[in-house]
């Protein structure tokens, strides 16, 4: 009778156990189930993009975690006058040795197509490391802190250049690239949005916890970056691109190029139906069109972003001024608005508007790119050149709050539509056998561009009609050197049209 009043007590505080502990486990559950769902919608979780999409918002969260920690030492805890001195010193120490490494990032990079995922992961890894590293300089902001930024500025353009890279071999079927594009960088700025003020929070309980923040999360993405699958380290009919010409004979092979891709992929999806493992090279009998001995020996010239096709190279101008504004804005208008706030507002407001309406631009351009995909990328590109440089002449003619709000929201918009639309001519232009030795080059090209924009602030005085002219001759120099090239492009794709 003891036995049976003990199991009849015991059954209600198991069931109020099991319900407290569904109480608990719903408000992680339960978000985490959305994430994933959003994740995975559309057939990408079945090809691996899922994941991609997961370890990009990871990447941003902890990156923005730096962010905060850095901006608390180098811009907010001192005087305007000592935080321009620090962030020169940043820029001479982090951003100028980053402006030689960046153009050897890809090359090296485009060796290595049998280890991305190593590589992901060991640029999470590494800057989880040189979180810590940095934890203990923070505060003080002694000189040991710029190399270790100097080294988390590095993995993360790295990390950069092979998502760029990888992106195409987890393409759901009818799945547009600048789509996967769009979703990825959407993820990566939500988590952003999230991780921002997590990071404020754990500023206030020290100056270093962010930092830790940061390391917790990158330990994470490079599990992550492990559990990618293993596709993304195939390098199958992979050639590197380079940023020089080889116009006529390249010319004569982009079409032989084309056939040869379209059978190798029309024999994979056969061999896939058959569930038969891919023939080993050295047994594979060449069924492709036109391919013979002499043709496997042939020696063809390494493609160029010049010659696959006019619409990448003047695509990249364009999107190189882009990021030198985004640059350029990015530390001109912190120390601006930090010194001469904007009428009717104090410092931190005027920064807030203006890092508003740059996220809220940006992310608005994302959600727009994936709902264009790839119509007409050539006149998107142009279209957000005369959008950049209409809000930064307006700027320069009458500064004040709409103004700033304007530029910051168009500068973040036009760079996020005309990033994707420049994925999507590199999708439609570039043979699949350089398509990502061409992302990389690209990404690497912008990244070099960003630094360029932001030493050029640094070298002006703080005079906002001054800044926001300089801002618009840098856009005007991005159209002068890409419109007609994009024009003429855009003409000869109308008349023959392009399969992308």
């Amino acid at each position: 009778m003891a036995a049976a009043r003990s199991s009849d007590s015991s059954g209600p505080l198991r069931r109020t156990a099991r319900a407290i502990g569904r109480a608990l486990h719903a408000p992680v559950t339960g978000p985490a189930k959305g994430v994933r769902k959003f994740t995975h919608a559309h057939g990408a979780g079945e090809s691996g993009l899922g994941k991609l999409i997961e370890l990009h918002a990871v990447n941003g969260a902890g990156d923005v975690m730096i962010t905060v920690a850095l901006a608390s030492t180098v811009f907010f805890s001192v005087p305007t006058d000592e935080a321009r001195g620090r962030v020169a010193l940043y820029l001479a120490i982090t951003m100028a040795p980053f402006t030689l490494l960046a153009p050897v990032i890809g090359p090296i990079l485009d060796r290595l197509p049998h280890g991305r995922r190593a590589a992901m992961a060991i640029a999470m890894l590494a800057r989880a490391i040189l979180s810590i590293a940095m934890s203990g300089a923070v505060a003080t902001g002694g000189i040991e802190l710029y190399p270790a930024a100097l080294g988390c500025l590095v993995a993360s353009k790295a990390y950069g250049v092979v998502r760029s890279a990888v992106v195409p071999r987890l393409l759901p079927p009818q799945f547009p690239l600048v789509k996967a594009n769009s979703r990825v960088t959407l993820a990566g700025l939500l988590a952003t949005g999230v991780a921002a003020p997590l990071g404020a929070g754990l500023h206030q309980v020290g100056v270093q916890w962010p930092l830790y923040g940061a390391c917790v999360i990158f330990l994470g993405g490079t599990w992550l970056a492990f559990s990618m699958p293993p596709k993304v380290d195939s390098s199958k009919g992979e050639r590197r691109a380079q940023l020089v010409e080889h116009h006529n004979a390249l010319e004569r092979s982009v079409e032989h190029h084309t056939a040869l891709e379209r059978a190798e992929r029309a024999e994979e999806a056969e061999r896939e139906e058959r569930s038969e493992p891919p023939p080993s090279p050295s047994t594979r009998s060449d069924k492709r069109p036109g391919a013979d001995k002499s043709d496997k020996n042939a020696k063809r010239p390494r493609p160029s972003l010049r010659t696959v096709g006019p619409s990448v190279l003047h695509g990249l101008q364009a999107n190189a001024s882009h990021r030198a504004l985004s640059g350029f804005l990015t530390f001109f208008l912190a120390f601006l608005l930090r010194d001469h706030p904007l009428s009717g507002t104090n410092a931190a407001v005027s920064l807030g508007i203006v890092g508003v309406s740059a996220g809220a631009g940006n992310a608005i351009g994302t959600a727009v790119g994936a709902w264009l995909r790839s119509r007409g990328p050539e006149l998107i590109i142009i279209t957000m050149l005369g959008l950049a440089l209409a809000a930064t002449i307006l700027a320069a003619l009458f500064f004040g709050p709409i103004t700033v709000a304007l530029v910051g929201g168009g500068a973040g918009f036009s760079q996020a539509l005309s990033k994707l639309s420049l994925d999507a001519t590199i999708q439609r232009d570039v043979p699949e056998q350089v398509r990502t030795s061409a992302f990389a080059r690209s990404e690497t090209v912008l990244q070099v561009a960003w630094v360029l924009g932001g030493g050029l602030s640094m070298a002006l005085p703080l005079n906002a009609s001054l800044g926001m002219s300089v801002a618009a001759a840098l856009m005007a120099t991005g159209a002068l050197t890409s419109v007609r090239g994009l024009l003429r492009a855009a003409r000869r794709g109308a008349a023959h049209p392009r399969a992308a």
